[in-house]
């Protein structure tokens, strides 16, 4: 699970909240795919029913089932998180792999290095970041990944 913002509080009497990110682009949030918010340990779907920008990192979101301003205060300092969509790929072992660089070949990836929160891929001395924003393309019939590496890490 990915953290995106905080829910900083209820907003207005009908279970609106009013949520915020630094780092995340809350208006990108498809409201197809559910967020999630923990309760007990445990990640709970919501859909975002309604999302209005307030600027600087902010938004209004009524959630699905948040009907009044008990439920929105229930809610009140909690992370939201989404599905990562990397998480079942860093899981997936690209060691063997052909790792190519905006289309140009760089070689076999020798390894993996599961960092926590940074998984990287290993060709030599040389670690190279998985990270979803720079990976282009997937292959696994073919047994080929094609990223954006980022100038400096490679010799």
């Amino acid at each position: 699970m990915l953290p995106i913002a905080k829910i900083l509080k209820a907003y207005g009497n009908e279970g609106d909240v009013l949520a915020g990110s630094t780092t995340f682009n809350l208006q990108e949030i498809s409201s197809k795919e559910p967020v999630f918010i923990e309760f007990d340990g445990l990640p709970v779907p919501f859909f975002i029913e309604k999302s209005i920008s307030k600027g600087n990192g902010r938004c209004i979101w009524h959630l699905t089932d948040t009907d009044n301003l008990t439920d929105a205060e229930e809610l009140a300092g909690r992370t939201v998180y989404i599905e990562d969509e990397l998480e079942d790929d860093s899981e997936e072992d690209f060691t063997g792999w052909t790792l190519f660089d905006n289309g140009k070949r760089l070689g076999i990836i020798d390894g993996m290095e599961l960092i926590p929160g940074n998984p990287c891929l290993r060709m030599g001395d040389t670690l190279i970041p998985l990270h979803e924003d720079l990976i282009l393309d997937i292959d696994p019939d073919a047994r080929t990944l094609d990223m954006a590496v980022p100038k400096g890490l490679l010799p």
